[in-house]
């Protein structure tokens, strides 16, 4: 756990009793701070009481006096599309707002890093697309290269239930556009930008609102080194802005598909190549196609992403191809299950959105598509021609609608995970890959992707 720094003898309002919002109330009576809570839920009253805080409805008439500050959990708004009646309470009456990525960089360094040889570090992972991907590979790099590593925020563990950090290690964020948003505090010494493509557009009034939210890790982050995919038009403006000319090396580029020039720092992905190239010399080459837990051109834009801000902490290259080789990959992203008489059954429920299931999609063939669910704004258009699929299997409360979208495809209304399942695999023939890649939300049948993968998994399973 993180103490949290400067809040002795304040008192402080925690709003959500999530599992960031319990790891926060612990850290701040760590710190020694008075703590109040409050949460939407009908057992906000057990909740507060097995952490030992006093419940208080912040949403009422002078709820905030004598309240130094409000942490929020990152899925509450407090902007847009409306700010929750606590949070505009708190601004109302002038009490500050952060969250528990605030609170953490404020509160990691300690006294006790003076007797350290080697201080700690932080990379903060943000992006639309592989930032899970890409922080777990990171973190299994700096495993297999010997260096201590924690792996929270976004993925993992709370930022403030973390331990305490040991002598060199480096710690790894992920961190989403809500996370990003709102901390009063950004002071990773990596920062990395995977990609940008729409997603969580209510929740930040637009595009270009999202792409504010994340631009902030670096704008107002200050990090030493920046690791900045550049395929989209925001990734190279955000490079613009950090660099100091074409030879400032503090910005490492990153892409997939594209060879990247000039005599900066760069990392690119093509044809299944990952090259690095340094003052315009390759420095260093990696295979990247037999690499079982890194499937496609997305994957191998994580990898490129993961490569470099290892190699911007001097970690060689043959030691993170070495890692590479046996990283497993994450659940419910391009996850092999199974493979069944020739056919692959691929579980890929975390992509949620078209932009994500377009790159799995592309990283197979021959597939047999399981998609559907709470469909997102933007429409099919993007995913479609869809040259890969072979048949698409539509799943979800509103699968004849969503069926409807998938112009030109060759289409079985399920509805269920089950029949879904069941009639791919009857279908497919040796070669094929059923894949489970939704390009839509799973709330209108499972309570998150994770179920709706599980579910899936178990679907597979019993075949």
């Amino acid at each position: 756990m993180i103490p949290v720094q400067g809040v002795s003898g304040k008192t402080i309002a925690v709003l959500g009793l999530g599992r960031s919002g319990l790891a926060t109330v612990t850290a701040l009576q760590a710190g020694d701070a008075d703590v109040i809570v409050w949460d939407d839920s009908p057992t906000a009253a057990d909740k507060a009481n097995d952490a030992g805080a006093t419940l208080r409805d912040l949403t009422k008439q002078g709820a905030f006096d004598g309240v130094d500050a409000l942490i929020t959990s990152p899925g509450i708004p407090h902007l847009y599309p409306e700010p929750h009646a606590a949070i505009a309470r708190a601004m109302a009456e002038g009490c500050p707002v952060d969250n528990d990525i605030g609170l953490f960089f404020r509160s990691f360094a300690t006294s006790e890093w003076d007797n350290f040889e080697t201080m700690p570090k932080v990379i903060a992972v943000t992006g639309s697309n592989g930032k899970s991907t890409t922080s777990a590979l990171i973190h299994h790099i700096l495993e297999e290269a010997g260096r201590p590593t924690q792996l929270a925020g976004n993925i993992g563990r709370g930022v403030l239930d973390i331990d305490p950090a040991h002598d060199g290690e480096v710690i790894v964020l992920e961190l989403s556009s809500y996370q990003t948003d709102l901390a009063r505090a950004l002071t990773p010494d990596v920062a990395v930008f995977t990609n940008l493509t729409p997603d969580h557009l209510d929740r930040h009034a637009g595009f270009g609102g999202y792409f504010a939210a994340k631009r902030r890790l670096f704008a107002e982050g200050g990090p030493d080194r920046a690791v900045i995919g550049v395929d989209e038009p925001e990734g190279r403006y955000i490079a613009n802005q950090l660099t100091e000319g074409p030879n400032d090396d503090r910005v490492l580029r990153v892409s997939s598909g594209q060879k990247l020039g000039g005599p900066g720092w760069s990392v690119f992905a093509r044809k299944g190549f990952l090259s690095e190239y340094r003052k315009g010399r390759q420095v260093a080459s990696i295979d990247l196609r037999p690499i079982a837990g890194l499937p496609g051109a997305h994957n191998h834009q994580n990898a490129c992403a993961a490569f470099a801000a290892c190699r911007s902490l001097g970690i060689g290259p043959r030691v993170i191809e070495q890692a590479l080789h046996s990283f497993k990959g994450l659940p419910h992203r391009s996850q092999l299950i199974a493979d069944r008489d020739g056919v692959s059954f691929v579980n890929d429920s975390k992509a949620t959105n078209v932009d994500s299931a377009a790159k799995a999609l592309a990283a197979f063939k021959n597939i047999r598509w399981i998609c559907g669910g709470l469909e997102k704004e933007g429409g099919m258009d993007a995913l479609l021609p869809a040259p890969t699929v072979t048949k698409a299997y539509v799943i979800g409360r509103e699968a004849a609608a969503f069926a409807m979208k998938l112009k030109g495809l060759d289409v079985q209304v399920c509805g269920d995970m089950e029949t879904a399942v069941t009639q791919a695999a009857a279908d497919a023939q040796k070669g094929d890959t059923v894949l489970l890649a939704p390009a839509a939300a799973s709330f209108d049948q499972y309570d998150s992707f994770e179920k709706r993968g599980e579910d899936f998994i178990a679907k597979v399973q019993a075949l």
